[in-house]
Order: C-alpha cells, then sequence, then structure tokens
C-alpha cells in the first residue's frame, strides 16, 4: 500500500489603481494664474476665433470671369512708316514667338524643307552668302528678314502711357448662390465714361490709366515701355455676406510680375510680333513685320465670402470650451513644480494606498 500529497498554492497578486483627488488650494497667487488664463483662453476664443477669423460663418472661395477693354489713340512719324495714328486696333496684339538664322558652310549642312527651332522661314536646301565672311541656309520666307538689333529709345509708343483699360470683372460664390461685378449698382453710365481709378478719390472706378498702374507697383512707365514688361492687377473681394450685399466690393493692388534687375539680365521685358499684310503696287503679297515691345497685363482674382452657419459656430465654441481645461493643467504645474510648498502641496495631491492580501493555499490528498 503506497500513499501520496499533492499540495497546490495561490499567489497574490497587486493591482494599482489611479483615481482623482480634487484639493482646494486657498492661495492668491495661484488664483491670479488661474484667472490669467482663463481670461487669456476668452480673449482667444472671441477675439480671435469669433471676430477676426468669424469662426461663427461658413466659408467659399470665388468664381471669377474678366474680360478688357483698352482705349487710347496716338501718333507717330518715322521714316520707316512715314506719319501714322495706332488706335486699338493695331497695338493689341496676341504674342506669337521670335525667329533667328540657320550659318552653314555648304548645302550639305541645309536640308531642303526643314523648319528650325528659330528659322525664320522653310530651308530651301541651298547655302547662300549673307555677307563676304557668313553663309546662310536660304530660306523661303518674307523678305527682308526681320532685324531687331535696333531698340528704340524713347519707347516708340510712349504717349500710350495716357491710354486707359476698362476692366470688366465677374464673381459668383456658388455655395450662396451670390454674384457681383466690379461695375457697382451705384455707377452710372455717366460716371463710367468720366471716371478715372484713383485709390482716394475713386476706388470702385473699373477704368485704369495705364501710367497710373504702372506707378502705382513702384515702376517708371517710360523706361518699363521701352523693353516691355508684365504687369500684375489683382483684385481681391473679401465679402461678409451677414452684412448688406453692398458692402461687398472690389479692391485693387498692382505689382510687376517680371523681374527687372541686374540678376536677370537675359531677354528681360516683354515682346511679341505682329504683321500688317498687303499687295504693293506690282500686286504682290507684301506685309509690315513689327516687333513690339510692350506691356503685359494679367488681371488676377482672389476672394473669399463668409455667412453665418450654426454647425461651425457650435464646433468653435466646443473647442474653446474644452480649452478651458488647460487653465486647470498650468495651475498644477505652477503649484506642483514652482511655489515655495511645492513638496507640501504635492503630498496633499498624491496619496498613496496599500491595500492587497498575500495567498492562500489549499491541499489536496489522493490515496491508493
Amino acid at each position: 500500500m503506497a500513499s501520496g500529497a499533492c499540495c497546490g498554492a495561490l499567489r497574490g497578486f497587486l493591482f494599482e489603481y489611479d483615481t482623482p483627488r480634487i484639493v482646494l488650494i486657498k492661495s492668491r497667487k495661484v488664483g491670479l494664474v488661474n484667472r490669467a488664463v482663463q481670461l487669456a483662453i476668452l480673449a482667444y476664443v472671441i477675439g480671435w476665433v469669433f471676430v477676426w477669423e468669424k469662426g461663427y460663418q461658413e466659408t467659399d472661395n470665388v468664381v471669377s470671369s474678366v474680360t478688357t477693354k483698352v482705349k487710347g489713340i496716338t501718333v507717330t512719324n518715322t521714316s520707316e512708316l512715314g506719319l501714322r495714328v495706332w488706335d486699338v486696333a493695331d497695338y493689341v496684339i496676341p504674342p506669337q514667338l521670335p525667329d533667328k538664322t540657320t550659318v552653314c558652310n555648304s548645302s550639305k549642312d541645309c536640308a531642303a524643307g526643314y523648319i528650325g527651332t528659330h528659322s525664320n522661314g522653310v530651308q530651301t536646301g541651298k547655302c547662300r552668302k549673307y555677307s563676304t565672311s557668313v553663309k546662310t541656309c536660304e530660306i523661303y520666307a518674307w523678305c527682308p528678314v526681320e532685324n531687331d538689333t535696333h531698340l528704340p529709345k524713347p519707347a516708340f509708343l510712349k504717349d500710350a502711357e495716357n491710354f486707359t483699360i476698362l476692366v470688366k470683372n465677374n464673381i459668383w460664390y456658388p455655395k450662396f448662390n451670390f454674384t457681383r461685378r466690379n461695375i457697382l449698382p451705384s455707377i452710372s453710365t455717366i460716371y463710367l465714361k468720366t471716371c478715372i481709378y484713383d485709390p482716394k478719390t475713386d476706388p470702385f472706378c473699373p477704368i485704369f490709366r495705364i501710367r497710373q498702374i504702372v506707378e502705382a507697383a513702384g515702376q517708371k512707365f517710360q523706361e518699363m515701355a521701352v523693353e516691355g514688361g508684365v504687369m500684375g492687377v489683382q483684385i481681391n473681394w473679401n465679402c461678409d455676406l451677414d452684412k448688406s450685399a453692398s458692402y461687398c466690393v472690389p479692391k485693387y493692388t498692382f505689382r510687376r510680375l517680371d523681374n527687372k534687375d541686374s540678376d536677370h539680365t537675359v531677354s528681360p521685358g516683354y515682346n511679341f510680333r505682329f504683321a500688317k499684310y498687303y499687295k504693293d503696287a506690282s500686286g504682290t503679297d507684301s506685309r509690315t513685320l513689327i516687333k513690339a515691345y510692350g506691356i503685359r497685363f494679367d488681371i488676377m482674382v482672389f476672394g473669399k465670402a463668409g455667412k453665418f452657419d450654426i454647425i461651425p459656430t457650435m464646433i468653435n465654441i466646443g473647442s474653446g470650451l474644452a480649452l478651458f481645461g488647460v487653465a486647470t493643467v498650468l495651475c498644477d504645474i505652477v503649484v506642483l513644480y514652482f511655489m515655495k510648498k511645492r513638496y507640501y502641496y504635492r503630498e496633499k495631491k498624491y496619496k498613496y494606498v496599500e491595500d492587497y492580501e498575500l495567498g492562500a493555499s489549499e491541499t489536496y490528498g489522493t490515496q491508493s
């Protein structure tokens, strides 16, 4: 006969629980810190979020279209063109690309039908003498080819500074189905025929004198007109649709877009070519090719509209209320780490309690 025993034991486990504890501290310094933080948060929510950023509004970006009309007449008298009157049909021209010639040594260098990237025409396949020392590929093109080595100074159309530009701008905020144009309802036909934009006396007149646009960008027209340039006309529409539509008005600003400095001397300014076609006395097709150095106007429209909506209002109010929790955190930091009695406050804030039991065992026996 044999007997035996089996023993088992339960071990104890230690569990830790953190529960919040509220400590009331009667301190003028802590009270001032708490009040200052709360006031700062309140000022941020009211002043920045709701007043400045209009956090109670739904917003939308502008959709825009722009058309322009230039007016002005000037007269020139040159040996090439003689006495000539220039109007809108002569100087408002779309741009074209420049041309160059191709140098060759023999006809083998010239491919019939080839059109080079900077060519003046179509090559015939023949190499001809251009001068006593230079040969070029013969081309089928308008003769004579362009000579743009001479740049007129002062500008050829120097009186263009007095030309005017009528800018028509229509905007739309699709989210609010709101439309507006820069020719405001208060502008009459008589006023439109006589007004010229001035930032102080006529800030909403849509007619601009070219010289004033250039000067507003800090440039001089007579210098800019020699080699040309690119001017930017910016129209800003920032509208608060909680107010009357009459407060939604455009604001114009101007700047030069192309760089004009010592670091940008290669191909400066802006120029393009255009031609006038006719038949001479013998019936031959002829043309007058003009390389124009002009000013290009890029009109850019920016804008944002806002209108009251309950959803962004409630979101920003909830976010603002949540920020007040920051005051408690900052006060804890000041009390526990910077005040003289920080160790005393830390003992009051944190209390450690040990409450656990260590095991029990049970024995089981079997016989056989």
